[in-house]
């Protein structure tokens, strides 16, 4: 039978959180739930059958802390809580909007998307070396860099180490302007992005003046004890097995590594394996190592990002595993 059901959206900061970019929540709410939803103002509309607007309220009630606190709702945020609904997962989705990972210089709050996001974030608290493995924009250097900053800030490490390989994709360094520092900047810039959502940059230029930030190329690691240090590798599929080896002995006492990385993302020739999927093949069984593996439901960037990941994914599947249609 047909059911509708009219909410009231207390604080239009809360409508605006709720309805997302261009209404594309309204839009994925619809498509989960089999309702109509329709905002007017502050007033929402939920039209349907009886079974679909009673799952489109209970999708939304489950959604209430993140929008009821004028947070953004992401994509992942709606596809979470319908898992959480299908599983009977509601305390577990209360935990993960609870646990505040940092906020940010501009308040916004810096926590978990998804379940997979809540398991890599408990990782990064509870183990020395952490390996993180999915797409772009799942949130493994992100999440990392918020962990690392925090716990830098919090007095738990004396530096904070950030690093990736300067690998070069159709480009050469040596035809870039400036010294060796300048040259490798633009393969940093996704650390120093992340660093500045928690950190003025004129805070960051004193910390790292004084060495309590690093953030430099990985040819800079060799040779060097990293202890009392949070160290995040990233883009670690660009790594050599050598360099990788190389970079996981530099763990000195009181330290914590994370490796992040995508390895169906490898910029390395065709020949060259990669050091990231050498490790996970070598240290998937090691005592005391966590591996974290995020996939398409936790990208957390723009909509159309999740499809194009799932796009790609499809793609590079080989035949004669894909289902038939």
């Amino acid at each position: 039978m047909p059911s509708s059901i009219r909410l009231e959206i207390p604080k239009p900061e809360g409508a605006i959180s709720l309805s997302g970019y261009r209404g594309e929540n309204l839009k994925l709410l619809t498509q989960q739930t089999g309702a109509t939803l329709v905002l007017r103002g502050q007033e929402l509309l939920i039209s349907g059958t009886e079974a679909s607007t009673e799952l489109a309220r209970r999708l939304i009630e489950a959604l209430e802390p993140i929008w009821g606190q004028g947070q953004t709702v992401t994509s992942a945020d709606i596809m979470t809580a319908r898992h959480a609904l299908d599983t009977d997962q509601l305390a577990e989705l209360q935990a993960i909007h609870q646990d505040v990972v940092a906020r940010t210089r501009r308040g916004e709050v810096i926590r978990a998307k998804t379940f997979r996001q809540k398991q890599y974030i408990k990782s990064l608290r509870t183990h020395d070396l952490i390996f993180c493995i999915g797409p772009a924009g799942t949130g493994k250097t992100f999440l990392a860099t918020m962990v690392g900053v925090q716990a830098l800030l919090n007095n738990e490490y004396e530096r904070l180490i950030l690093t990736r390989p300067a690998v070069e994709a159709g480009e050469r360094l040596g035809f870039l302007p400036g010294d060796l520092q300048q040259k490798v900047n633009p393969y940093l810039r996704p650390l120093y992005d992340a660093l500045h959502e928690l950190v003025d940059p004129e805070k960051i230029a004193n910390l790292m003046e004084r060495g309590i930030i690093e953030v430099a190329p990985l040819a800079y690691m060799r040779g060097r004890t990293l202890s009392n240090a949070f160290v995040i590798l990233d883009e670690a599929q660009n790594t050599t097995p050598a360099q990788m080896k190389m970079v996981l002995t530099r763990l000195g006492f009181h330290s914590r590594m994370v490796v992040t990385g995508d390895i169906t993302q490898t910029d390395l020739p065709d020949s060259q394996a990669s050091g990231l999927a050498v490790a996970q093949q070598i240290l998937q069984r090691v005592d005391g190592i966590a591996f974290c593996k995020l996939g398409q439901a936790d990208v957390v960037r723009h909509p159309l990002v999740q499809r194009i990941v799932a796009a790609y994914e499809i793609h590079e599947t080989p035949k004669t595993t894909r289902p038939r249609p």
